[in-house]
């Protein structure tokens, strides 16, 4: 199954990256390089219980790496199979700024 996962942030143009199926990514190594980029990034959990939802993960690396990291062709693509292998969705769009990701 094809996918797309989009990031925007405020004041710059929407990154898209489309996946391929042959481009997926098995779940468990997803979760793994999401939790890789959450500790590297020293990102902090969203909600005051500590309790962080894969969603919660994705907006979370996605708004610490910001336009920068996603300039890297490399570094987005594996953002994108890390984020459609966790969510399990075929269209992804992060709002990096609002914290927000629809389906």
């Amino acid at each position: 199954m094809r996918s797309q996962v989009s990031v925007t942030f405020k004041n710059t143009a929407p990154v898209r990256i489309e996946l391929s199926p042959e481009q997926a990514l098995e779940r468990e190594l997803a979760r793994k390089w999401l939790d890789d980029q959450f500790t590297n990034m020293e990102c902090e959990p969203l909600r005051a219980t500590g309790k962080l939802l894969m969603a919660d993960r994705v907006v979370v690396v996605a708004q610490a790496a910001g336009p920068a990291k996603f300039a890297d062709p490399q570094w987005a693509l594996e953002f994108a199979q890390a984020a459609s292998a966790v969510l399990g969705k075929p269209v992804i769009n992060v709002d990096a700024d609002a914290l927000s990701i629809t389906y």
